[in-house]
């Protein structure tokens, strides 16, 4: 059992059920001192919405008692209450700076973020199915500007906010950060670890346009939770977890152990990211394009990284091959 109301900090979590994979949508209300903090913001739902006024008035509180909402990633269901919150309650919001680009929907960055995957699926090798996501992401542009975050936003600049260290944990998106609570040795993280499922390291481009290394990321990102050995991690969604060490390096095993079947996909003729990912998930690959694909990608440039496999660009199409001195090895085994 966690006990969240210590002599100096009091956590009252919100837990929104979903009919999803993620099981819930996580934020929480934290007490310090004279400050009421909202970690994250959920979905722009009327679950979400209730799920936060019953939660304020079952812990005595009310909206105007917020100080202040602390943003851990862009995504849309970690945000969707800040306006309906700030529109009769304006209170500071605090983001990394990357958000902000993405939060605001800057038309220019979302035309380069379009140009960056239409290029990216061609090299890919993922032909009309790489195509046809880049029109839907250009489409949405003008589609989505309903989730326009229209109140005022701070870009974190200093290593804290209030009584939290600020610790940047990204892969899984490249503006995510945690908040340490280090007297209690407490982290709400966002999605960068969840008890149920693996989260997962979405490919992304940097304000330049040039793409993040979102795998190598993530995994620095697990390790800096684990050398922080904390006692709770505060998930985005499902449960909360407590001593999450052998957690984190589950994921982290995991992590390698995918990257040793991509290689084994590769030696077996599959050359090219869009290959690997269709004998890799199959379906799936179909059903859940975007997400397959930065999941492959992320590992091939990870494997890259490593030294395991090296890549040529064949006709516009990058083909991959295991480094002939790991093949070496391997084949040493038998």
């Amino acid at each position: 059992m966690i006990e969240l109301n210590k002599a100096c900090i009091e956590v009252f979590p919100i837990i929104i059920p979903e009919p999803s994979s993620l099981k819930s949508v996580n934020f929480y209300l934290v007490k310090q001192d004279q400050s009421l903090s909202l970690i994250d913001a959920g979905r722009n739902n009327e679950s979400c919405w209730n799920g936060l006024t019953d939660g304020l008035k079952r812990y005595g509180f009310m909206i105007k008692d917020i100080t202040e909402i602390l943003l851990t990633h862009h995504h849309i269901d970690h945000v969707g209450l800040v306006d309906r919150i700030t529109s009769t309650h304006p209170i500071p919001i605090y983001c990394h700076k990357d958000s902000i680009a993405r939060l605001k929907r800057d038309k220019d960055f979302l035309e380069m973020r379009v140009d960056f995957y239409s290029k990216l699926y061609r090299e890919m090798g993922c032909g009309e199915k790489g195509e046809n996501h880049a029109s839907y992401l250009k489409k949405a542009i003008e589609q989505n500007k309903q989730y326009t975050i229209e109140a005022d936003l701070i870009p974190i600049e200093d290593e804290q906010v209030g009584n939290f260290q600020i610790v940047e944990i990204p892969g899984h998106s490249p503006d995510q950060i945690a908040f340490y609570y280090e007297k209690q040795n407490w982290l709400f993280s966002g999605d960068l670890l969840i008890e149920h499922i693996s989260s997962n390291a979405l490919v992304e481009p940097d304000p330049n346009g040039d793409r993040l290394p979102t795998l190598s990321q993530q995994i620095a990102s697990l390790k800096k939770c684990l050398d922080l050995h904390t006692d709770v991690v505060f998930s985005g969604h499902g449960s909360l977890i407590e001593n999450p060490n052998s957690l984190l390096l589950k994921r982290l095993e995991r992590i390698e152990k995918k990257a040793e079947r991509i290689i084994h996909f590769i030696q077996s003729g599959c050359m090219t990211a869009s290959a690997i990912a269709e004998a890799y998930y199959k379906n799936t690959y179909y059903e859940q394009f975007s997400l397959v694909m930065s999941e492959i990608i992320g590992q091939l440039d990870y494997l890259e990284s490593q030294g395991a496999i090296v890549k040529e660009l064949v006709s516009g199409v990058w083909h991959y091959s295991v480094n002939s001195s790991i093949a070496k090895a391997e084949a040493a085994k038998f």
